[in-house]
């Protein structure tokens, strides 16, 4: 969809509406297109449930539909600027009804976070009348990071997972990424996906190769949770092994990812925040990409 790059100001409620609505088309488009990528090492994907017992790809399918609505919400609130702290109620309602969609699986939970920050920082963007560039996105995203400053330090109750393990291992986390700007999404899938595409990689070998990359160097908090740091060396060690021989430009590539994704699967390995740091990517690229 072709949008006017008018300040939305200069436009009206109609064309918010479908600014909004486009954006959210792709954030959950971005999510599909990670859950149907295979291989994935250790995640749900559309041939089995990878390391994963309690989930399937048909439970990311009933949160996708519950999620859908969030997203254009998110953005309709990033054209007027919202706060982070709105930001933050839009996104824990989200995950309620994520978490009603699945009877209680935690499917999203990363993405309602990066995606739904994107969302509003693309639509930011946009509704200023600018091309979604890097850098833009990076600067719009930095406007929120007192709030998120301030939101994490008011957290009450029991920390996260994803909290136990960064304070662990002093790795910073999902909160951390979006405080610097998402550096994994614009420093390292992006570059690597777009590098893909254009040496004639077609979507599905370009996104596996943006997933390893993310995998090669990434502390990824679902690994450590799941099997501290010799666990992240395997997983960091192997991503690199198969970068180094050629990625998804070796011929041999879908038996290699294949392999690391059986041995995640034995070793109860999923990570998890890579996927949610590819489908932020994707988000990104497919925004960027389509008719602004």
């Amino acid at each position: 969809m072709r949008l006017s790059l008018l300040p939305l100001t200069e436009r009206g409620e109609s064309q918010r509406h479908a600014l909004a609505h486009s954006i959210a088309r792709c954030a959950v488009a971005s999510l599909h297109a990670e859950l149907v990528l295979h291989p994935k090492p250790g995640m749900v994907g559309p041939r089995d449930s990878g390391a994963h017992t309690d989930m399937d790809a048909m439970t990311f399918m009933r949160s996708l539909f519950a999620l859908r609505h969030y997203f254009v919400a998110t953005a309709r609130a990033g054209t007027r600027r919202a706060s982070f702290a709105e930001l933050r109620a839009l996104g824990l309602a989200a995950e309620a009804r994520m978490l009603a969609a699945t009877a209680g699986v935690n499917t999203h939970r990363g993405a309602i976070f990066a995606l739904g920050l994107l969302s509003a920082a693309i639509a930011r963007v946009r509704a200023s009348g600018r091309t979604v560039t890097d850098a833009r996105l990076q600067q719009a995203l930095r406007l929120w990071r007192g709030g998120l400053i301030a939101a994490e330090a008011g957290r009450p109750g029991e920390p996260s997972h994803g909290r136990m393990v960064a304070m662990r291992y002093r790795t910073g986390g999902a909160r951390a990424e979006a405080l610097l700007g998402f550096p994994a999404v614009f420093e390292i899938a992006l570059p690597a996906l777009r590098q893909a595409l254009e040496r004639g990689a077609d979507p599905q070998r370009a996104q596996v190769q943006a997933l390893f990359a993310l995998l090669a160097q990434v502390a990824d908090t679902n690994v450590l949770y799941r099997g501290g740091t010799v666990a992240l060396a395997y997983v960091q060690r192997t991503a690199n092994d198969f970068l180094a021989q050629g990625g998804v430009f070796d011929r041999r590539w879908p038996q290699r990812a294949e392999a690391m994704h059986r041995q995640c699967c034995a070793l109860r390995l999923s990570p998890g925040g890579c996927a949610d740091l590819l489908s932020a990517s994707l988000f990104v690229h497919r925004v960027q990409t389509c008719a602004q």
